[in-house]
């Protein structure tokens, strides 16, 4: 592929503030993790440009940003108990049933809500999402199935749960 660094990071930006957003939960730390992530990958362009999937490249430099930011704030959060148990306040332009799809995807276990995120959202192929994930096609592809069947089963009860069956 012929593009540009300036071309590339213009297309790639907003699948990956998308992705980290659902992956995080948190659109600054999306929005920086981006900038991070495209950011090194313009400084080294000539390599990442030549990648086979300079794509995966980006988005496993973004998912390494974002575990080590998990793992910074993994002791703060494992010594503050949930003072309320309240979940953050949907923007007013979700709809209820966005609210709920955000919700159950941010209930998957990690994994399976990454694969998710980067088949689906990012829009990555089987091979590049299995790239990024360091692990084998076959592996997105059981976690992808394993959470869809997740947000199924737990989008339908939500459902029953909503009308009353």
């Amino acid at each position: 592929m012929d593009e540009s660094a300036a071309d590339f990071c213009r297309r790639l930006h907003p699948r990956l503030v998308g992705a980290m957003q659902l992956h995080t939960g948190d659109r600054g730390l999306a929005e920086e993790i981006t900038q991070e992530s495209l950011a090194r990958a313009w400084q080294r362009w000539d390599r990442v440009g030549r990648a086979d999937s300079p794509d995966a490249w980006v988005f496993r430099v973004a998912l390494n940003l974002a575990t080590s930011r998990f793992r910074r704030v993994a002791t703060e959060r494992r010594a503050m108990s949930r003072v309320d148990g309240r979940a953050a306040l949907p923007s007013a332009d979700d709809t209820a049933d966005r609210v709920a799809v955000r919700a159950a995807v941010a209930a998957l276990p990690p994994r399976q809500r990454l694969a998710l995120v980067l088949r689906f959202y990012a829009d990555l192929p089987v091979e590049q999402a299995a790239e990024a994930m360091r692990c084998a096609p076959g592996t997105v592809k059981s976690l992808t199935a394993k959470a869809i069947g997740n947000l199924r089963t737990n989008l339908a009860l939500e459902v029953e749960v909503d009308t009353g069956a």
